[in-house]
C-alpha cells in the first residue's frame, strides 16, 4: 500500500516547510490530555479535605479519567469517523474546557467523578486523532518529524503534571488549578481555529471495521509491543517513589522526575530524526537500552548516581515511544489508521492500569527491588515481538520505501 495515500488520500505529496504552529497546537492538546489526567495526583490532600473523602478515595479521580479514555476511545472514534477532522479536534478540546470547569466548581464527589470520566473520554478521542492529524499535514518523508513535534507535549506533561498540580494548588487552590486548565483549553480552541487546517472525515464506503483493522498484518504485533513496553515503563514510573527510596532519594522525587522529563524531550528529538529512516532500529534500540537500564537498577539500586544515570537513559528511550509506535501502527493499518490508533489508546491505558496492579503485587510481596526484574522481563518480551515483526509492523529500511 502506498503510505502517501494511507490516510484517506489527504497526505501532502511534496515536501514543504513543516506547519509548526499547527503541530504545536496538537502538542498543546496532548499536554492538556496528560496534565488533566495527572493534575489530581499533586492535589489529593486538598481535594480530599474539600470533598470530605479520604486521600485514597480522592485518588479515584485519576482512575475515573483513565477509565473514560479506555472505554470511550474506540466507540467515539468510530462514531466521529465521518466528521471533519477539525470539528472532532475542537470537540475534544471543548470537552476539557467544560469538564475541567465542572471539576473546578463541583461540590459533589460523584459529579466530580462524572466530570473526570467525561474528561477522560475527551482524552481518549484526542489520542486516537492527534497522530493521524499530524501525518495528514505533511509529506510522507516528513511524517516522523511532524509526529515528534505533535507529541512533544506528552513528556513535558508527564514530567511537570504532578509537581505543577502541587504548585498550582498551593499557590491558587485546587479548584483554580482546574480552572486554569479550562482556560488553557479555551485559548487552544482559538489557536486551532486560526492555525490548524481542516480535513474531511472518512467516507462511509472507505471505513474499515474494527475486526478488519485488528487483523491487518502488522497491527497486532505493534499493539503487543505497546502493551509490553508500557507495562514495563509504568511499573517503574508509577512506583518510582518507593524504588528511589532504596537509594535514599525519597526527598528528591521532583528532581528525579524532572531528569526523566528533560531526557524524554531529547528522546523525542532523536525519534523525530530516526523514525522516517530507521523506525525499526529506533524501536529495537530503545527496548534494548531500556533492558540494560533495568539491569543497572537490579545491581545498583542503592547508588544515587546510578539511579540518576539510569533515569536519564530511561527517559531518552521512552521519549520517542509514542512517535515510533504510533507511526508503526498507522503505517500498518493504512486507511484504518484512526481505528488502529483508538486501539492504541486502549492498549496504552490498559498497560497503565495493569502496571498499577502488577506493581502493587510486586511491592507488597517482594518489595521495590523487584521492579527492575519485572521491567527486564517485559522489555525483553517486547523486544522479541518487535524483532519478529520484520515484514509487517516494524519493517526494515526507510518508511518511504515500504
Amino acid at each position: 500500500m502506498d503510505v502517501a495515500n494511507s490516510l484517506h488520500g489527504q497526505v501532502a505529496v511534496t515536501s514543504e516547510p513543516l506547519p509548526v504552529a499547527a503541530l504545536l497546537a496538537l502538542a498543546m492538546t496532548g499536554f492538556i490530555c496528560i496534565a488533566s489526567e495527572t493534575l489530581p495526583a499533586g492535589l489529593l490532600p486538598l481535594i480530599a479535605d474539600d470533598l470530605h473523602v479520604s486521600n485514597a478515595i480522592a485518588g479515584q479521580t485519576v482512575t475515573a479519567y483513565a477509565l473514560g479514555s479506555l472505554l470511550a476511545a474506540i466507540p467515539l472514534t468510530v462514531a466521529t469517523a465521518g466528521w471533519r477532522r477539525r470539528s472532532v479536534l475542537l470537540l475534544t478540546i471543548a470537552g476539557f474546557l467544560v469538564f475541567n470547569a465542572t471539576t473546578a466548581h463541583s461540590s459533589n464527589f460523584w459529579l466530580t467523578m462524572g466530570a473526570r470520566f467525561c474528561a477522560g473520554a475527551s482524552a481518549g478521542l484526542a489520542w486516537s486523532l492527534l497522530a493521524g492529524y499530524a501525518r495528514r499535514m505533511v509529506a510522507v518523508r516528513q511524517q516522523g518529524q511532524a509526529m515528534a513535534i505533535a507529541m512533544v507535549g506528552t513528556p513535558i506533561a508527564l514530567a511537570l503534571g504532578v509537581p505543577l498540580g502541587a504548585w498550582l494548588g498551593k499557590a491558587f487552590g485546587w479548584r483554580n488549578a482546574f480552572d486554569i486548565m479550562s482556560g488553557l483549553a479555551a485559548l487552544l480552541i482559538v489557536w486551532v481555529l486560526v492555525k490548524v487546517p481542516d480535513y474531511p472525515g472518512q467516507a462511509g464506503h472507505a471505513r474499515r471495521s474494527m475486526g478488519t483493522v485488528f487483523n491487518t498484518p502488522g497491527v497486532r504485533p505493534v499493539l503487543a509491543t505497546v502493551i509490553l513496553w508500557m507495562l514495563g515503563h509504568n511499573v517503574l514510573y508509577t512506583f518510582i517513589a518507593p524504588f528511589i527510596a532504596l537509594a535514599g532519594l525519597t526527598g528528591s522525587i521532583d528532581t528525579v522526575l524532572m531528569t526523566f522529563g528533560l531526557a524524554a524531550l531529547a528522546g523525542i528529538w532523536g525519534a523525530g530524526r530516526m523514525v522516517d529512516r530507521q523506525l525499526r532500529g529506533a524501536v529495537l534500540s530503545s527496548l534494548a537500552i531500556f533492558a540494560l537500564v533495568s539491569l543497572l537498577f537490579i545491581y545498583a539500586s542503592s547508588a544515587p548516581a546510578a539511579i540518576y544515570l539510569g533515569v536519564a537513559v530511561w527517559g531518552l528511550t521512552f521519549g520517542g515511544a509514542a512517535t515510533l509506535l504510533q507511526t508503526a501502527l498507522a503505517d500498518s493499518a493504512g486507511n484504518g489508521a484512526d481505528v488502529a490508533l483508538s486501539m492504541n489508546v486502549v492498549a496504552w491505558n490498559s498497560a497503565i492500569a495493569g502496571a498499577g496492579v502488577l506493581g502493587g503485587v510486586l511491592l507488597n510481596n517482594w518489595g521495590a527491588g523487584s521492579f527492575p526484574w519485572a521491567v527486564l522481563g517485559l522489555t525483553v518480551a517486547g523486544f522479541v515481538v518487535a524483532w519478529s515483526a520484520r515484514v509487517h509492523g516494524f519493517p526494515a529500511g526507510p518508511r518511504v520505501q515500504q
